[in-house]
């Protein structure tokens, strides 16, 4: 399956992505890397005022002991002006990257959580979130890596190369295509040795984030864990992930070493090679002792910068590839879209029609299959039927978290398909059996129902679903936070915060799924009568098993194999001998009885 993943990476899109989030500040970018480029233009030229340095003291210019002096001096001050310049265009060029990394970090992480949210229901429960967090800040980090090698690698490279180069090869051309072939078979090697060893880099960012879900989906579930004395299984489990990210990373590194190794043995090579020339060239009268100076002046900037290649190179495909798992998300279709011509969704009524609605999670599972089903304004229906029986699943395709496989869903008559997904969202509030909670404080995870609302009707929603009472016990009150996924809370105590948070949205329509599951009887009585409260004008859709909850809906769907088999109410569906309903209140009645 890894091979597979390497051989889709196109490094085209990764490039795609950082062009148009960076070219966002352009003027400033190109400032930043035209500066960088003077830089390194007045570094190529000092080595030209070395020469003449040290042919002024061999005497190989001709000239009064006093003007050799002056020249001397003059030169000397040539190099400290040069250095000035090249000094200030660096620290204005850092400046500026101060500015523009940073920024365009941040866009990345954005745009990936922008995205990240408009993927499907499905998308989520096939992604742990840990590894996701781990890909979106992977990312950014990959940018920074990848402008810093662009910014401080190959373009000083560039311009030391083509600048020495041409120096040198205004002393000799021999010299000059010597080191030119040099450069050519370094950088090639250079080359493909990068791309041969991209692979493995893959690989490696592929068993990083693998690690990284599984820390996070042990720690998600630390209470588990304890409850079932799994603390070395975890940790098993864990030493042979991490063993694999060993085993790629120090493969990868060693990689990196056998490739230092070769350059330096290179670098050797050429040193040898170019004042072995350059002595015959001399004693040719070519040359002059400057020239020496000049020829390791040359030699010293090459090297630095090009011993950087050969690490920037490999920094360069590491960071594509440690950009490649979030850009391949970016470049994911989105499973649920809104159609070209989307409209809002306009509820006057909220009469909702299931029609025809056929749904499948696989080729191989049909949840739903033709459900036909109508829901009257303001008309309370409670979904019943046997587990597996697609009770929830009509919820989910309710929100659009799904699109169908036949038939239509529509809401005062508009097919939800056609209409934006933030419009039929916000008309529905939901309560779900097992509410999770941002880790902010309880004002703003009630508030998250209706986001411009004021604290005192955060606060009138919180006494309606009688979550007012405990707030005020707790140390901070609303202010506390309530931790991860709303840990710091009880269960029932969970439900009525996310009761509060449906009332103060105060949507036309209402499912609650299994709302009052997680509350002992105590806490179910005190936000029966909320509930009613949050239920009144509105279109309620009911998945429930409590036969409180049950008896109270003005009518009873019942749902087997996929189907509405039968409506009506509590006391109707009774009449009906051998119903599905009659035979799941006989198994709920007979189990409390006993």
């Amino acid at each position: 399956m890894k091979k597979q993943q390497v051989e889709h990476i196109h490094t085209r899109d990764v490039l795609q992505v950082f062009w148009s989030h960076a070219a966002r500040y352009k003027g400033r970018m190109f400032l930043m890397l035209a500066l960088i480029a003077f830089a390194n233009a007045v570094e190529v030229f000092v080595p030209l005022l070395y020469k003449r340095f040290f042919d002024l003291l061999s005497g190989d210019v001709s000239s009064g002991a006093q003007a050799i002096g002056e020249l001397l001096l003059g030169t000397i001050v040539l190099v400290a002006i040069a250095h000035g310049l090249e000094w200030v265009a660096w620290r204005i060029a850092s400046l500026l990257t101060a500015w523009f990394q940073p920024r365009v970090m941040v866009d990345l992480e954005r745009t990936s959580l922008a995205y990240l949210h408009e993927h499907s229901y499905r998308f989520f429960t096939n992604n742990f979130a840990g590894a996701l967090v781990r890909k979106v800040t992977r990312l950014a980090r990959a940018f920074e890596d990848f402008a810093d090698q662009i910014q401080f690698h190959f373009v000083p490279l560039t311009f030391t190369l083509i600048g020495s180069l041409t120096v040198l090869a205004t002393r000799s051309l021999a010299l000059s295509g010597i080191l030119f072939v040099w450069i050519v078979l370094f950088l090639f090697v250079n080359l493909l040795y990068a791309r041969w060893k991209l692979t493995y880099d893959f690989k490696s960012a592929v068993a990083d984030s693998e690690t990284t879900g599984a820390l996070s989906d042990s720690i998600t579930n630390a209470v588990t864990v304890k409850l079932f004395t799994g603390r070395l299984f975890e940790m098993d489990l864990f030493s042979a992930v991490t063993e694999v990210m060993r085993k790629a990373q120090m493969l990868t590194w060693r990689l990196g070493e056998y490739m230092d190794a070769f350059q330096s043995a290179f670098m050797f090579v050429i040193e040898f090679v170019l004042m072995y020339v350059a002595v015959k060239l001399w004693q040719q009268g070519l040359l002059t002792i400057g020239d020496f100076a000049l020829i390791q002046g040359a030699l010293l900037g090459i090297f630095f910068k090009i011993w950087d290649f050969g690490r920037a190179i490999r920094h360069l495909f590491t960071a594509l590839a440690d950009a490649d798992e979030m850009v391949k998300i970016l470049k994911l279709p989105l499973e649920v879209m809104d159609t070209r011509r989307a409209k809002e969704l306009r509820v006057s009524q909220a009469r909702i029609e299931f029609r025809d609605v056929t749904f499948s999670f696989n080729k191989t599972r049909r949840v739903l299959n033709r459900l036909q089903l109508v829901i009257r304004p303001k008309e309370k229906v409670a979904l019943v039927g046997p587990s597996g029986a697609g009770k929830s699943t009509v919820t989910k395709l309710l929100f659009r978290f799904f699109d169908l496989e036949d038939g239509a869903i529509l809401v005062d008559g508009q097919d939800i398909a056609k209409v934006t997904q933030e419009s039929l969202r916000a008309a529905i509030a939901l309560v779900p059996q097992e509410p999770i909670l941002f880790h902010r404080s309880i004002l703003d995870n009630i508030r998250y129902g209706r986001r411009d609302a004021t604290d005192e009707e955060v606060f009138e929603a919180a006494r309606k679903a009688h979550a007012h009472e405990f707030i005020l016990e707790l140390p901070q009150q609303y202010e506390t936070f309530v931790g991860e996924r709303g840990v710091k809370l009880s269960g029932g105590e969970r439900q009525r915060v996310a009761i509060a948070r449906a009332i103060l949205k105060d949507a036309p329509i209402l499912v609650l799924d299994e709302a009052t599951s997680s509350l002992d009887s105590e806490s179910e009585s005190l936000i029966q009568e909320a509930l009613e409260e949050l239920m009144r004008n509105k279109t309620t859709i009911v998945i429930a098993h409590r036969l409180s909850t049950i008896m109270k809906m003005d009518r009873i769907a019942v749902i087997q194999k996929g189907k509405v088999v039968d409506t009506g109410t509590h006391a109707e569906l009774l009449k009906k001998s051998g119903g599905m309903y009659k035979k799941l209140w006989e198994i709920q009645a007979g189990g409390f009885n006993k």
